[in-house]
């Protein structure tokens, strides 16, 4: 599959949270006004297919495959019994499973037959970055994403408008059920969709809320909340081992997490991979 790109007019942008609908500690808002450069952005995430060609080219071997071992969604797993090493404390649907890679997205028993056109996943950040490296290009800068991911809309919930199913119309690859027990997949996928799958934004980017996370290039900061009753600094806390994820993945759900709105926000660390996890590259700076 050949490259897509987007391109990104030069511009002052407004970014953050016009709803203050974010998890607090998210630190989505306040709004602010960012200056860019022009740039373009991939239409879509990187695929399994593209991912492989890199692969081929240079006998990468990613995070997961050198760890042994990935995080898979306990829905999904194609794995036997003793191929699934544990749970992950605090959010027990995500399985360590021995063998999870970008090759075998579910486990040892699944491949990329038919998958070609998913986005990879199983790709941690430093993954990410040596892709972008090898291909003459970058991770997007957290206002590049979601300047690219609005479209052109401003203050806008979502890249498409304000409510999420317009016309009773599914326009991403989330969560509708019971999370985590029951997908009904109105939206036609339990786990990754092809990209492309959805319709694309004002500035043609796909797959900007839902389907897989797209790792950022900054670090992820926050900034404290205030003590019950006193003033609270407001100086940002710049997390050094995180790092920034943006657009939501197939397992967003408004009773868990809302993240596909085009302003939210959540980090991990660099060495991080899982089944919901991929990415983006954009042009570097012109010289």
């Amino acid at each position: 599959m050949p490259r897509r790109t987007c391109a990104i007019p030069a511009g002052t942008y407004l970014l953050g949270d016009a709803f203050d609908e974010g998890y607090p500690f998210d630190a989505e808002g306040p709004q602010r006004d960012v200056t860019l450069e022009a740039f373009d952005i991939d239409a879509t995430p990187v695929t399994n297919t593209q991912f492989a060609h890199f692969v081929d080219a240079t006998g990468y071997l990613t995070d997961a495959e050198r760890y042994g071992d990935s995080a898979v969604f306990h829905l999904a797993v194609a794995a036997s019994a003793d191929d699934v090493l544990g749970r992950a404390s605090g959010s027990p649907w995500w399985l360590a499973v021995r063998g999870a890679s970008w090759r075998r997205p579910y486990g040892p028993l699944s491949d990329l037959a038919d998958v070609g056109d998913h986005p990879v996943v199983h790709v941690s950040w430093r993954d990410a970055v040596a892709y972008a490296e090898w291909a003459g290009r970058a991770l997007p800068t957290e206002a590049q994403w979601e300047t690219a991911a609005r479209g052109g809309l401003v203050g806008a919930r979502f890249a498409w408008g304000d409510e999420l199913t317009p016309g009773g119309k599914w326009m991403c690859n989330i969560w509708q059920g019971r999370f985590p027990d029951h997908n009904t997949a109105e939206d036609g996928w339990l786990a990754t969709s092809p990209v492309g799958a959805f319709p694309p934004n004002g500035y043609g980017v796909f797959d900007v809320a839902g389907n897989v996370w797209d790792w950022c290039a900054d670090r992820f900061e926050t900034t404290p909340p205030a003590p019950a009753g006193r003033g609270g600094s407001l100086l940002p806390i710049v997390q050094e081992e995180r790092r920034v994820m943006r657009g939501g993945s197939y397992l967003c759900h408004d009773s868990y997490c809302n993240r596909y709105r085009v302003a939210a926000r959540t980090g991990n660390t660099p060495d991080s991979t899982a089944g919901n996890c991929g990415f983006r590259t954009v042009s570097l700076p012109q010289a």
